[in-house]
């Protein structure tokens, strides 16, 4: 279907920033504390993301 189609590729996308985020943090040893928290409240958005299109996709 079309829609699924949409979530997937969504879902690829969103996979594509948290790595590219986990390998920004683990790329770096001198990060500052604000870096810490931005990333991981951006992880945490794309996280909330993925599980709401997860949860579409099966509905």
């Amino acid at each position: 279907m079309m829609e699924d189609n949409k979530i997937n590729i969504t879902i690829e996308y969103y996979n594509v920033k948290i790595n590219e985020i986990l390998n920004f943090i683990n790329s770096n040893n001198n990060l500052t504390a604000e870096q810490i928290i931005y990333n991981g409240e951006q992880l945490s958005i794309l996280e909330y993301k993925m599980t709401a299109l997860e949860v579409a996709k099966e509905n």
